[in-house]
């Protein structure tokens, strides 16, 4: 069995990052964003974020989620196969468990609309998918 190309995860996690932060903002600013002064404006969000540095610190995020799921889609192809199918599995799978759960919290507890947390799902588990894709896409033992 050959070992992991590091190399090919570093540039798969690369274009996964790359595609997931497109995937996150083209979401917020098409769909989310509009709507965020309304609920500001109805107290349910701060009008101020507590971390400044938050856009930063995402983008980053994402780039560490895309590195993950590289990873995992590396280390699976020789027990999974080789192959879109393989990363689809993991990308459905880790976006299911760094999406859904949080969202399903925010959208029972939360007082705001269950639009938002509705999206941040669509965002994150959508993101997963495509990011996974892409790092595959890319990787060669």
């Amino acid at each position: 069995m050959a070992g992991i190309n590091k190399g090919r995860v570093l540039l798969g996690a690369l274009a996964g990052g790359i595609v997931w932060n497109a995937w996150s903002m083209l979401i917020g600013v098409t769909i989310l964003f509009p709507r965020y002064e309304g609920a500001q404006a109805a107290g349910l969000f701060l009008k101020e974020p507590r971390y400044a540095s938050f856009p930063v610190v995402w983008i980053l995020m994402l780039f560490v989620l895309a590195w993950i799921v590289s990873l995992l889609y590396a280390s699976s192809r020789a027990t999974c196969g080789a192959g879109p199918k393989t990363a689809l599995v993991i990308g459905v799978l880790v976006g299911f468990a760094i999406a859904f759960p949080s969202n399903l919290g925010t959208a029972t507890w939360s007082p705001v609309d269950r639009f938002f947390p509705l999206w941040w799902m669509i965002d994150l588990w959508g993101g997963a998918i495509l990011a996974t894709l892409a790092g595959a896409w890319l990787y060669k033992d």
